[in-house]
């Protein structure tokens, strides 16, 4: 029996999407404006031919909107929408209740694409390209092959290692877009649309104060926004000021770079105990009793963006921007003397 479509023209916000708090049109979208501008323009040149929209590819770091535009993107074009991910799909089998229930036009979201195996790659190959598929039924020699064509459609995947995905199935994705990093004061706007989302009021300081220890991610800035919200619900009226929302981050030890306890942990173990370095990462993992891939996937890019740390042949290395960072923040709790 064909599965329902996941979302429908004429659906209204849901609840699972209020809680996730993303806009439901690219219109109500904040940051990524070149993006959307490009995305409008191919959705609305597939609406006036009536035909489905070629493929597209997001790729860029986690937060950014990846997940957001593939939502959006079904409703302003007024098709159906089915939603899996890369883990999910291990081999072609499992791949092929999607291509067979799409409807014409309908949108195939796949997040994490990069995290499909090879098989199921290829498979994709001559869906993408032919809308066909080849069933294998029956084994060894008494196994034959079906070729069932499929109805067109669009596949949207989102990645954040866009290499790990092989050159020919890159290659099939007629656009391809990578999302940047959001300004303080793009954050800020999300923070005010997404605190009336929550019912809670907010200073315009408040929400650029927020905005700037968000590591200039609109996911980030959600999860600071909430626990904010709940911050001024018990300790206050509810109304978010510059001084609570201050008050909140430092609770939280969020300093006003957007790094929180873990982070300059790093880095004063790095001063401390290798002097600023060099040293490699899996000594500072040791010193700090954490595990190497913590340190590499979740604290170091951050750092590493914001020119806290160097990466050399050596090792690691901290910056006189790190330096200066860390004696403001650690003055009045003794790091240095």
């Amino acid at each position: 029996m064909a599965r329902e479509a996941l979302l429908q023209q004429g659906d209204g916000p849901n609840r699972e999407d209020e809680r996730m708090l993303r806009p439901q049109s690219m219109a109500d979208m904040v940051g990524q404006r070149e993006v959307a501008k490009r995305l409008q323009i191919v959705v609305d040149a597939a609406m006036k031919r009536d035909e489905p929209l070629g493929h597209i590819l997001f790729d860029g770091p986690p937060g950014l909107g990846k997940t957001t535009f593939a939502t959006c993107i079904p409703k302003d074009l007024g098709v159906n929408f089915q939603l899996t991910s890369g883990p999910a799909i291990q081999a072609p089998k499992d791949l092929v209740p999607y291509l067979t229930n799409a409807d014409e036009r309908s949108v195939l979201f796949i997040d994490e694409i990069h995290r499909i195996p090879k098989a199921v790659e290829e498979y994709l190959y001559t869906a993408m390209e032919d809308f066909r598929i080849d069933i294998v039924l029956g084994e060894g020699t008494n196994a034959r092959t079906i070729n069932l064509q499929i109805k067109p459609f669009t596949l949207i995947g989102a990645t954040t290692r866009s290499g790990m995905l092989s050159a020919p199935l890159r290659d099939r994705f007629v656009l391809r877009e990578h999302l940047d990093f959001y300004s303080d004061d793009e954050l800020a706007e999300i923070v005010r649309r997404n605190s009336k989302k929550l019912g809670v009021t907010i200073d315009d300081d408040a929400a650029l104060e927020i905005s700037k220890r968000s590591r200039s991610t609109p996911r980030v800035a959600n999860n600071r926004l909430r626990w904010v919200r709940d911050f001024a619900t018990s300790r206050a009226d509810g109304h978010v000021t510059l001084e609570l929302a201050r008050a909140a981050m430092e609770m939280q030890a969020i300093d006003d770079l957007g790094l929180d306890k873990q982070d300059r942990n790093y880095l004063s173990t790095l001063v401390r105990v290798f002097a600023g370095g060099p040293a490699g990462i899996e000594a500072i993992a040791h010193t700090m009793n954490a595990a190497t891939d913590t340190l590499a996937d979740e604290v170091e890019p951050f750092l590493l963006r914001t020119e806290l740390v160097v990466r050399t042949p050596r090792g690691r290395v901290v910056t006189p921007k790190a330096m200066g960072h860390l004696k403001a923040y650690g003055k009045e709790r003794k790091l240095f003397d």
